[in-house]
């Protein structure tokens, strides 16, 4: 647990009532799950300029469609350019950002002080956001973006509670940060072994998590020190190679299990109010390449908390519960990164990583009938008579029941269901809506 921050940001917010909770989106139908779920805004990935080039990334098309369908929730939708470009990457930036200006977009997010200016020259109209990936720690730094004309900026994940108060004190800004999602084993964004084992750039949206592969480990008795990836070795030669050497000795028994060098998870529900205080103006959650029940998940628990302490913050209280369905959205440990203290290797992963989630995205409705308590499903993973199962939906709605008889939509009882995307029937013990989930257990 963290304590309490020193400082407490006592300004007016520089333009939101509240926090933003702002969620990601790989595809257009995690950006209507994420809205639908309680998100203010969505970050998504274009097919250019962007860090996550394995993400299903959103044409110009999609982005309208995207936008349109936020804009009945009240939500905006923001888009990563937030590459670190070669000369090679320069030509052709502006005919883009004008078509995400005439896409609806209301920001992007971008590190690269081309992009940047190139954007505020070109499409004046479009918000530009600084991006994580320039690593801003400090209020200097940050008061030179506010000078430049950018109305925000997200901080580098390396900075503390205590510097984000300080920030506030100094700069009428809006401040954005990450609070909950996977962390980088590097300087946030600045990790080069990806293009050094596979040549899939880091800064350019291909980095391949070379932190979350196996490792052995060799010592050259000479003085150096080798390490050696499970990918490299898998045809054995390199590992061939460090045998026959005489010089060449391991450093791990053959029942030692090979090691990675990933950080654990991120996650400040429990810390909503230090956050606040501090004065983030957006909370930002990690994870475009996750599943529609991470992000779902996630962001409902957030949008819980975030509205129980602006409705009353003297008397908030953390809900159970809300740890309880965060572990069931986890992939790995979880911790507090740097925002309380410095993380150590307490704060790593070095063994076998353990999956933690535990439950799989069995089903969405699609339709209930109160009279006859039938719920129509669109199956999402296979499930079966008999099975404890979990619904959920936006602003806390859950229940844990068991799978009885089963439909097709002619009638005809199913032994499970099996295909996907196939809608079912079945009777659900308590009430349901449009767009909630079920899940059941792995």
């Amino acid at each position: 647990m963290g304590t309490l921050t020193k400082r407490k940001y006592t300004g007016t917010r520089y333009r939101l009532d509240k926090p933003e909770l702002l969620a990601p989106a790989g595809n257009l139908e995690k950006l209507k799950f994420a809205i639908h779920y309680g998100a203010d805004a969505v970050y998504i990935g274009g097919q250019h300029y962007g860090l996550r080039s394995n993400a299903d990334n959103f044409s110009f098309e999609e982005m309208k469609e995207g936008v349109e369908f936020a804009k009945k929730y009240g939500a905006k939708v923001f888009v990563a350019t937030n590459i670190y470009a070669h000369n090679e990457d320069v030509e052709g930036i502006e005919a883009y950002l004008r078509k995400l200006h005439e896409a609806g977009i209301s920001a992007i997010i971008a590190a690269d002080p081309a992009i940047i200016q190139v954007a505020r020259k070109a499409v004046p109209e479009l918000e530009v956001h600084l991006s994580t990936q320039q690593s801003t720690l400090n209020w200097q730094a940050v008061k030179f973006w506010k000078e430049e004309g950018l109305p925000r900026v997200v901080l580098g994940r390396e900075t503390s509670m205590d510097e984000i108060a300080e920030i506030k004190e100094h700069v009428d800004i809006e401040i954005e940060a990450f609070i909950h999602g996977a962390m980088c084993s590097s300087f946030s964004g600045r990790c080069v072994l990806s293009n050094h084992f596979t040549d899939r750039d880091s800064n350019r949206g291909g980095c391949c998590q070379s932190c979350r592969w196996k490792y052995d480990l060799f010592e050259d008795a000479r003085s150096s020190t080798v390490w050696v990836s499970e990918e490299e070795a898998r045809d054995n030669r390199v590992l061939e190679q460090f045998r026959l050497g005489v010089n060449q000795l391991p450093l791990y028994d053959e029942q030692d299990n090979p090691f990675s060098m990933g950080s654990k998870d991120l996650c400040m529900i429990e810390h909503i109010p230090d956050l606040i205080d501090a004065g983030v103006d957006s909370f930002k959650v990690e994870g475009r390449m996750k599943s529609i029940h991470y992000v779902a998940t996630v962001i409902n628990v957030y949008r819980q908390a975030i509205d129980s302490y602006m409705a009353d913050p003297d008397n908030y209280v953390l809900k159970p519960e809300w740890i309880e369905e965060m572990n069931k959205a986890a992939n790995r440990p979880l911790n507090t990164g740097f925002f309380y203290d410095t993380p150590d290797h307490e704060d790593h992963i070095y063994e076998p990583e353990e999956k933690a989630v535990p439950y799989d995205f069995a089903g969405l409705v699609l339709n209930y009938d109160p009279e006859t308590r039938l719920a129509t499903i669109q199956q999402r993973n296979h499930f079966k008579p008999g099975q404890q199962i979990e619904f959920f939906g936006p602003g806390g709605t859950f229940f844990k029941q068991t799978v009885g008889k089963l439909w097709d939509e002619e009638g005809n009882e199913l032994d499970a269901a099996r295909h996907p995307l196939q809608p079912v029937k079945m009777i659900v013990d308590q009430p349901v809506s449009y767009f909630d989930m079920m899940r059941k257990r792995k």
